[in-house]
């Protein structure tokens, strides 16, 4: 067959997986049984069963609204038995016959009784108003009256489905209403089987050429130069990592083809993130083919393709849920401090003390590996041990962002901000790391005025989602592959900081050979312009550089070359000098 149909042929079956994957939410009902909700639930919440099992099938971007309106018939009748009514309050108002000074601690207990827990969320609601001149009795009567829905709210967390349980809830009691056709494993094989089917029909031209890179007018394609099609790309990843993080539920049936792979690997049931994983070493795979039959004339980019897909199989994907399964904390080995900005958060600490001998074999490792093994290892071989070998954003991105590597912007104004930015965000990961610590070893919670858990949140929301998903990867078809790894990732700061002042990599440059054709820098992928440094025949030690390597595969004349030599003349400032008796060396 032609190239033309192969690759029309490819794209269309990955288009028709990805368009039967997303049906999945809009047609594909979801319906309860009272014997599979009653199983999730705690015994105190079994009543909630009889009433999901009554909901009636829907897709499941109706479902949320429908379970929600179940959990709040729920919890109202949770609040009629165990809760304050309306009545119950007028009845305690009126006893205290328009005197607010008769409200007090003795006051509340003789009329809740023996309800201990009714008679301390009372006052932990009330106190306040004890003692307290009023202006009016109406005044007090409508200050209590407000505090009763905080009492109630109070007594549904206890023995109801409380408002921080319930998006939990949503989505395990969808993915348990997935219909069971899903839950085979069938539909799964055929649906990413025929996506990777797809990808590598369309990789067929690819493999007919001759070894080498071709530029074939990149420049000129629309899928790779932010015209439509990459804007389609764009907006369809960003809206998955948006409903990935916070509408998960809306993926309930997506799950669900997951489920055997799950029970196998870590003994429960999957959910987003599990879907997230397989998906994300999925697309490594297909793309990783694609970039092994890209560089197949070059060794060290066959090698560090297979690196970073097998770092991402064995410790980003496998070992978690070997752990998981194991009743111990779900830690992949290879991810380090700043880039797991959870790993000093206090209840991550409390699950590794609790895990015995093991629990604190991860501790001990994760400690070793941002305080020792990253610098030592970056000494020796610059950033590219990890972002280039190891890193599973990295592999993501030298895999499925392949393609957009000529994006990432090469000006000055460009480089200055991404200086900025990439170091503030390693200086937002200590302060909030500070913090954080500060409340696991202290038991407070804010340290000069500023709450921990505050700081954590907006980290998470802004550095954790929005950053490194929904920007870092999101952002491959407009902004270049690298996106989070130049302007997001604390670990790259960190890694940047050792490599450009105490390291033994460089890549070295002849700038005599140089013919300034601009392929290294059209390929770099973290914005570095080679091209000027080749001219001048000017090592590149720059921070920023994960030594991927592909500049060298690039370059038509062996310009550039990676090397670990000593320290001794890595950083040559000005080498070459232009001027009336013409061009010399600074040797």
């Amino acid at each position: 067959m032609k190239n033309d149909t192969l690759k029309k042929l490819g794209l269309t079956l990955f288009v028709i997986a990805v368009t039967v994957f997303f049906s999945l939410s809009f047609i594909v009902d979801i319906s309860f049984k009272d014997k599979d909700v009653s199983s999730l639930l705690e015994e105190k919440n079994k009543g909630l069963a009889n009433i999901v099992s009554t909901i009636d099938p829907a897709p499941a971007y109706q479902m949320p609204g429908a379970l929600r309106n179940a959990f709040n018939q729920y919890n109202e009748v949770i609040v009629n038995e165990y809760g304050i009514k309306d009545d119950e309050l007028k009845n305690f108002i009126e006893k205290l016959d328009s005197d607010a000074s008769k409200f007090d601690t003795s006051a509340v207990q003789s009329f809740f009784g023996k309800d201990d827990f009714l008679t301390t969320k009372f006052l932990e609601n009330t106190s306040w108003m004890i003692g307290r001149d009023w202006q009016n009795f109406d005044q007090f009567k409508n200050s209590i009256n407000d505090k009763l829905q905080n009492v109630n709210k109070a007594v549904v967390s206890e023995y109801g489905l409380g408002a921080e349980k319930q998006d939990a809830m949503v989505l395990i009691l969808m993915t348990v209403g997935a219909p069971d056709f899903l839950k085979t494993g069938l539909w799964a094989f055929l649906i990413f089987g025929l996506a990777v089917a797809g990808g590598f029909i369309h990789f067929i031209p690819l493999w007919r050429k001759k070894p080498g890179i071709h530029n074939d007018h990149i420049h000129h394609n629309k899928s790779q130069t932010r015209q439509w099609p990459a804007i389609i790309v764009f907006v369809c990843l960003v809206g998955f990592y948006i409903f990935l993080y916070h509408y998960p539920h809306y993926l309930a049936n997506q799950i669900a083809l997951l489920k055997p792979l799950s029970e196998n690997m870590s003994g429960g049931a999957a959910n987003q993130w599990f879907l997230y994983g397989f998906m994300y070493t999925l697309a490594m795979f297909t793309m990783g083919a694609r970039m092994m039959i890209k560089y197949r004339g070059n060794m060290y980019q066959q090698v560090r393709t297979v690196s970073v897909f097998f770092f991402q199989v064995a410790f980003a994907f496998t070992l978690p849920q070997i752990l998981t399964r194991m009743q111990l904390p779900a830690y992949d080995l290879k991810s380090a401090w700043p880039l797991e900005y959870s790993f000093f958060f206090d209840y991550r600490i409390d699950e590794y003390m609790q895990n015995g001998s093991l629990g604190l074999f991860l501790f001990g490792w994760g400690v070793v590996l941002f305080a020792i093994g990253v610098p030592l290892l970056t000494y020796f071989y610059g950033k590219r041990w990890y972002c280039s070998w190891v890193c599973g954003c990295g592999g993501l991105a030298e895999t499925v962002g392949d393609p957009y590597r000529h994006l990432s912007d090469k000006s000055l104004g460009s480089w200055k901000i991404e200086r900025w930015v990439v170091h503030s965000v390693l200086v937002f990961a200590v302060f909030m790391t500070a913090w954080v610590l500060y409340t696991a070893i202290s038991g407070d919670s804010e340290l000069l005025g500023i709450n921990s858990y505050s700081v954590r949140s907006t980290y998470g929301f802004f550095i954790g989602f929005v950053f490194a998903g929904a920007v870092g990867t999101g952002f491959y078809p407009v902004m270049g592959n690298r996106v989070w790894c130049r302007f997001g990732c604390p670990l790259a700061a960190y890694l940047g900081l050792v490599q450009r002042f105490k390291s033994r990599f460089r890549i070295t440059t002849n700038g005599g050979q140089c013919i300034s054709c601009g392929n290294c820098s059209t390929y770099c992928e973290m914005g570095i312009d080679v091209r000027w440094y080749a001219q001048r025949g000017q090592n590149i030690v720059r921070s920023s550089c994960v030594g991927c390597g592909v500049c060298s595969a690039v370059c038509p004349r062996g310009v550039l070359k990676l090397e670990n030599k000593t320290e001794d003349g890595r950083i040559n400032d000005n080498p070459i000098l232009i001027g009336r008796e013409g061009v010399t060396l600074n040797l």
